[in-house]
């Protein structure tokens, strides 16, 4: 299955991607929340650069043809039912400017690709956040090949967005803030001003309309780059018109609260220790051995990317107040449509998770702009949902989306 390389990753990077979700979560940070009582815009931490989204360079990476990206979907086990190509796809690869985990400048890097239509025609915009990646070459801005998720999205019509986050990329080597709310957001937010400025030097033209729509961490990126943009009152929420998250850790608490016992008995070592509150009081050699037991399930021995580990010796050190602060995106009120998607089986992330997003958006006033629909797969695990999820969400989008 062609996507799920790019947004979940094999049963070895599943175990990952749980491990650094169970990490972060058993770091207390699922109580609290950044938005404020009376459930308006949310605050997010400043970004500190001041030449934040300033678009550096743009590179042409070459065109795809629509039978090209058809052959490589017949190639591999279906992405979803009726996605069929209209047209073929140019891409290319932009360098920005945006900020790390510490609010320091970076230059990054995303791929843009491009439906080709006729002279003059437009399209809607699509921001595209990719799930959980170890291996540099698989970031966007590196594989602008025809099964790519964005190359495939473009060829229906969609002018098609996606970062490839802090730590990947022209990025490479800065490490990568997984499950930071602000850094995560800023690299999308970013983007999203570098692509317009490009698409106005090189007069591609879009219609107006913006959406934005991840998997897995893709879909946490995506909740926190919506928070960022309501919050900030960007200009890009003039263009915004639906978002559509699948399966992310929105709410870590949640998430480590379905994750603690299957972690428990994939990792009885970790298991025996990790208990909220206890860290703290335990000697610092077997600290140390937590630590290196957290690390291993975070990240695979063979990643050739580095990650941002800090949240690791937060949790040691029992900073629930920070954590709380730094990562989730749940518990605010969203003032355009969100429509999320998950499985009841997942096991990667739970769906508790997405559960209770929609319940504190509800809780704040959102109402029916918030709603969650249950993937049915059998069964509706973490990978088995994305082809559904993928169908879902061109479905939300059609009668919404024009010029495709």
């Amino acid at each position: 299955m062609w996507i799920v390389g790019k947004l979940a990753g094999n049963r070895r990077v599943c175990a990952a991607v749980l491990g650094a979700c169970l990490a972060l979560g058993l770091a207390g940070c699922g109580g609290g929340s950044s938005a404020p009582a009376d459930g308006g815009s949310p605050t997010v931490p400043p970004i500190l650069p001041e030449r934040s989204g300033r678009l550096e360079s743009a590179r042409l990476l070459g065109a795809i043809p629509a039978s090209e990206i058809a052959a490589a979907l017949a190639a591999k086990e279906s992405l979803a039912q009726d996605v069929v190509p209209r047209y073929g796809v140019t891409s290319y690869r932009l360098e920005y400017l945006t900020a790390d985990a510490d609010g320091r400048e970076v230059r990054a890097s995303g791929l843009v690709s491009v439906p080709v239509k006729a002279a003059g025609a437009k399209s809607p915009v699509l921001s595209y956040q990719h799930g959980t990646l170890f291996k540099d070459a698989e970031a966007p801005g590196n594989n602008a090949v025809a099964s790519e998720v964005a190359v495939v999205l473009a060829s229906l019509g969609y002018i098609v967005l996606a970062p490839d986050y802090v730590g990947f990329g022209a990025s490479k080597g800065t490490p990568h803030p997984y499950l930071l709310a602000g850094p995560s957001a800023a690299a999308t937010v970013d983007f999203l001003t570098a692509a317009r400025t490009w698409r106005n030097q090189a007069g591609v033209a879009d219609n107006g309309q913006l959406f934005l729509t991840g998997y897995s961490e893709g879909g946490y990126v995506t909740m926190a780059a919506h928070r960022a943009l309501q919050a900030s009152g960007s200009p890009h929420l003039q263009q915004l018109r639906m978002v559509v998250p699948g399966a992310g850790p929105y709410n870590v608490q949640a998430t480590m609260d379905g994750l603690v016992d299957l972690v428990r008995q994939e990792q009885p070592v970790i298991g025996a220790l990790i208990n909220p509150g206890f860290l703290r009081y335990l000697g610092g050699s077997v600290q140390r051995e937590v630590r290196r037991l957290l690390l291993r399930a975070l990240i695979p021995g063979d990643a050739d990317v580095a990650y941002d580990t800090r949240f690791i010796d937060r949790f040691l050190a029992d900073d629930v107040r920070a954590l709380e602060e730094i990562s989730n995106v749940y518990d605010w009120k969203p003032q355009l449509p969100v429509r999320l998607y998950h499985g009841r089986d997942d096991r990667t992330v739970p769906y508790a998770s997405s559960a209770a997003t929609v319940r504190a958006m509800q809780d704040r006033g959102a109402g029916d702009l918030v709603s969650l629909t249950d993937c049915r797969a059998q069964p509706a695990g973490h990978l088995p949902c994305v082809p559904p999820f993928i169908t879902f969400m061109l479905g939300q989008l059609a009668p919404v989306a024009q010029d495709l």
